[in-house]
């Protein structure tokens, strides 16, 4: 008789803890949420070796790029970017066909034909947009045109610069740049005689590039 009030004693008892839970649980219907398992995707980061190709518009005159003294200017580019927080440092070396870009010298014209340079690189970054200015060494080949007697032949000067990069997915970006280049006492032989002339270029060029 004992032991039949000790089984009902432990039913009652375990009705009323189960009774009380349910009631906890109605009184906070709401549990903790998991976790969220969403993160940012990484910032974009130039740092990398990149290859590409460039084509554009040579030209003389300022500020008219559009005269009949104008060239084409197309070619190829390869560099390194190291980014330092927003700041990007790199170097590029880059060779272009130039187009017969034409400039006027004493009693003719000469003709720009090929040109390489070695440029070092600096600008800011705004996520996937890159801003930049850039300088270097650039040689340039010259060619003869009306009146010239002699073929001037590669000849070494200065370029500056600045452009703008957009970075897109799987390493592509593309790119709109200026360039200044001046080459220094260009020498000439004419029906005039011989003379020496600074010669100074403008390119506008668009390119794209692919960085590894």
């Amino acid at each position: 008789m004992q032991q039949r009030h000790a089984l009902c004693l432990s039913l009652g008892l375990a009705l009323l803890a189960a009774a009380g839970t349910q009631q906890a649980q109605a009184a906070d219907p709401y549990s903790p949420e998991p976790a969220s398992t969403y993160q940012d995707p990484p910032a974009f980061n130039w740092t990398g070796a990149y290859v590409g190709a460039h084509g554009g518009i040579g030209f003389s005159g300022s500020p008219n790029p559009f005269s009949d003294r104008n060239g084409v200017a197309f070619g190829a580019q390869a560099g390194y970017n190291m980014q330092m927080g927003p700041g990007i440092v790199g170097t590029e070396i880059e060779g272009s066909y130039l187009g017969d870009t034409e400039h006027n010298v004493r009693g003719g014209k000469l003709k720009e034909k090929w040109r390489g340079a070695i440029k070092a690189k600096a600008g800011l970054s705004f996520d996937q947009t890159l801003v930049y200015g850039t300088a270097g060494y650039a040689m340039t080949s010259y060619k003869k045109g009306g009146g010239v007697q002699n073929d001037v032949g590669f000849k070494g000067g200065y370029l500056v610069g600045a452009g703008v990069e957009q970075g897109f997915g799987g390493g592509l970006s593309a790119k709109l740049e200026y360039n200044y280049i001046a080459t220094p006492d260009v020498r000439t032989s004419t029906a005039f005689g011989t003379t020496e002339k600074d010669i100074n270029s403008h390119v506008i060029k668009a390119g794209v590039n692919m960085r590894f």
